[in-house]
């Protein structure tokens, strides 16, 4: 458990749960969007009657399903990471840089809600 003095206050993690709820909501509604385009390509349209560039169309709808499906991955990968921020909120971890230990700046965390570094960790990385 983190030390009161290197956590924020219960009133601003009640802040960030409901920035993470909402991009939550938001994510979710694109995945099902971008899911949709992919899975349920059915546009009962006569494109698929029409022998002219039929092949040059099969590839273009190919790498069009390709690119939902690397949308999607990355979508859900977005979601998992913002309920591993929920899980951090709920035991009062949140908002503490895993490399540094110092609170991340609430700036950063508004934008950023799933993030574990804090800028500095970042760029020491590079």
């Amino acid at each position: 458990m983190v030390d009161e003095a290197q956590r924020y206050s219960d009133a601003d993690l009640a802040e960030f749960k409901e920035i993470i709820l909402n991009k939550i909501h938001k994510a979710q509604s694109d995945l099902d969007l971008i899911k949709s385009a992919y899975l349920n390509d059915m546009n009962n349209g006569t494109d698929d009657t029409s022998p002219t560039f039929k092949a040059f169309e099969e590839g273009s709808e190919s790498m069009s399903k390709e690119a939902n499906s690397q949308l999607a991955i990355r979508q859900e990968k977005f979601i998992r990471d913002l309920k591993n921020a929920l899980f951090r909120v709920e035991n009062k971890t949140y908002g503490v840089c895993k490399v540094t230990g110092k609170l991340i700046a609430k700036e950063r965390l508004r934008i950023v809600p799933h993030a574990t570094m804090s800028i500095e960790a970042k760029n020491l990385q590079r």
